[in-house]
């Protein structure tokens, strides 16, 4: 599936987003549930830029994050990555927050990476080669400038969420932009990350796009009550019980702790059931549980760990910034002229 647009896609992923020279070293990472179509094309794209592509392909993991050390080749592949100029992770089980990643990134401070968990042809091309990276880019660098500014943010959707938080002063937002600078780590662009002020997170919030890992796709909505930034209570159907059973394994009473909100604005996403796809869903607001990695805890050196993390999507969100309204049903409104024609001109594919 689409061999010619596959390669350039990978060819703008890494020209253009990590502005890849010559003789750099690309390390792209992937597992037994990879797609081979995609690292072959973007090992292929690094060849034609004159790089030096390294894969590694280990066997799936039975975990994401540090739940997939116990299967890692640990010491071989930490020190890869602590050597790499880029690193393209296309795993399925995420090595994002596991000890690998965590120590390549405390060691490596050249290291440009992107987090592209279980991406397949379709994706890529759509994600990637057919979105406007400098528009979207710029319209996403405004909702960051416009979001740290609000001191309250209220966030509703049909499905019932209705949740508000106050944010925690001086803490950086993480904006996946579609750039990759020195010693940056970013997610597939299309994606503005925070951590508010955990104990001020109060309400109800309903995924009604997906859950992973834990349910995937939903069928039916999940309700969690949140109360100082703790789920207090789990509801829905067998998928809430899916949910309340993965944390639960982990015996670990911080994988009950709200990590993160982040908005979804990449014009060429669908949900899917792949998060890093679904995350992305215009208009949409994801939230994670469980570790917070220290790219969202600028205030705290190291983050604030738990034993994983998963992530669940509530779709065609309304939000208020101070009371003001920026989002509603998942269509950009306002505060300004500018941001609403700054949506539409990112909101634009190229084909």
């Amino acid at each position: 599936m689409y061999e010619y647009e596959l390669v350039g896609a990978a060819l703008k992923l890494l020209r253009d987003m990590f502005k890849v020279k010559k003789g750099e070293s690309v390390v792209i990472t992937s597992d037994t549930e990879s797609s081979m179509e995609v690292v072959r094309a973007t090992a292929q794209a690094a060849c034609a830029l004159s790089a030096k592509p390294m894969v590694i392909n280990v066997a799936a993991p039975r975990g994401v994050g540090k739940a997939a050390d116990q299967d890692l080749p640990l010491a071989p592949l930490t020190a890869a990555l602590k050597e790499a100029d880029v690193w393209i992770e296309f795993n399925n089980e995420w090595l994002l927050y596991s000890t690998p990643f965590d120590e390549a990134v405390a060691a490596n401070k050249k290291l440009r990476y992107m987090c592209l968990v279980g991406m397949n042809p379709d994706l890529m091309v759509r994600n990637i080669g057919r979105v406007n990276n400098v528009a979207v880019g710029s319209f996403l660098n405004k909702v960051e400038e416009i979001t740290k500014k609000a001191k309250h943010v209220r966030v509703t959707t049909p499905a019932g969420c209705d949740v508000e938080f106050d944010h925690q002063p001086n803490r950086d937002f993480y904006t996946s932009d579609g750039f990759v600078g020195h010693g940056e780590k970013k997610m597939m662009a299309g994606q503005i990350s925070w951590t508010p002020k955990l104990e001020t997170i109060n309400g109800i919030i309903v995924f009604d796009g997906s859950i992973v890992p834990s349910a995937g796709l939903l069928k039916s909505p999940v309700k969690l009550t949140i109360e100082k930034g703790l789920i207090t209570k789990i509801e829905g159907g067998i998928e809430a019980k899916q949910l309340e059973d993965y944390l639960s394994s982990f015996d670990d009473e911080r994988m009950f702790r709200i990590a993160h909100i982040s908005y979804g604005f990449n014009p060429g996403a669908k949900l899917t059931g792949d998060i890093v796809e679904d995350e992305r869903v215009w208009g949409g607001t994801e939230w994670g549980i469980g570790n917070v990695g220290p790219q969202l805890t600028s205030d705290i050196p190291g983050g604030i760990p738990a034993s994983s993390h998963t992530d669940g999507i509530c779709l065609n969100s309304t939000v208020w910034l101070d009371g003001e309204l920026f989002l509603k049903e998942g269509e950009v409104v306002g505060p300004t002229k500018e941001i609403i024609e700054l949506a539409k001109e990112a909101k634009k594919l190229e084909y």
